[in-house]
């Protein structure tokens, strides 16, 4: 199966990106740049090829391009973001998909949908109703969806940005979260608290091996005793603008 990610440089302008539900402070730009390249190396040496997207230096969250689109098996559904300054981002992700051969579908107005209100669980994808994906955006991925043998499951979010801010999932299926984060925990089959706010975001490199923030490091011992290898990044400068490990890729786990 391939792997492949796609990334996106930061923009020049990322000090001027949306913040919605923690303080703003300062981005120090040339150390976002350095923490970008620290990220898609680590996504390099466990095996995974990296594909730049084509920059978007006028939209300052540019950098988070798991936004842009939701993956589906080999599907690409290019996403409609709720917040207007981000719209014009997803071009550039939808011609690095069609390079790579995704059959292509997208959400249309009146729906909003941000990729990181998008959590896939084998064929169960939960996705998060919140401020920037709306109920036309969840109607239309469902549609689109279940003819692939997806199951579109609705969950309210209204204590963060975005749903993957809550809550990530490991390889096995379990659903971990910050239980602050999150308002109805039992909609999630198995879920597994974690200690510090930044530990709710893993991206499943393998199996067994995980990428999850340095800010997190009482998290990353606690998976580390479940049996999983993990590899700690760091990214404080995206969690300034509420970013996580997952915002900065998408991942392409298997081609047409």
């Amino acid at each position: 199966m391939s792997k492949i990610a796609l990334v996106r440089k930061p923009s020049p302008l990322l000090d001027d990106g949306i913040v919605d539900h923690i303080e703003k402070v300062t981005v120090d730009l040339g150390r976002a740049q350095e923490e970008w390249r620290g990220y898609v190396a680590a996504l390099q040496a466990h095996g995974w090829e990296t594909i730049e997207v084509d920059p978007a230096d006028d939209c300052p969250d540019s950098v988070f391009i798991e936004d842009t689109v939701v993956m589906f098996r080999n599907v690409a559904v290019i996403s409609r973001p709720g917040a207007d300054s981000r719209k014009p981002e997803v071009d550039g992700t939808r011609r690095a998909l069609q390079a790579l051969g995704c059959p292509i579908a997208e959400i249309q107005a009146p729906g909003t949908l941000d990729g990181g209100d998008v959590l896939k669980v084998g064929d169960t994808v939960y996705v998060g109703r919140g401020g920037r994906t709306n109920a036309e955006g969840i109607a239309q991925l469902r549609r689109i969806l279940a003819p692939l043998g997806g199951t579109v499951v609705a969950v309210p979010v209204t204590k963060v940005l975005h749903l993957k801010t809550a809550v990530t999932a490991l390889p096995d299926g379990t659903v971990i979260g910050y239980p602050d984060f999150v308002d109805q925990p039992g909609i999630f089959p198995r879920f597994l608290p974690v200690p510090e706010p930044h530990g709710t975001a893993v991206v499943c490199l393998s199996d067994s091996e995980l990428l999850i923030s340095a800010s997190a490091p009482k998290t990353a011992e606690m998976l580390r005793d479940l049996g999983y290898a993990v590899t700690e990044v760091a990214i404080a400068e995206y969690e300034k603008l509420e970013g996580c490990p997952t915002c900065l890729s998408v991942r392409v786990r298997a081609l047409c």
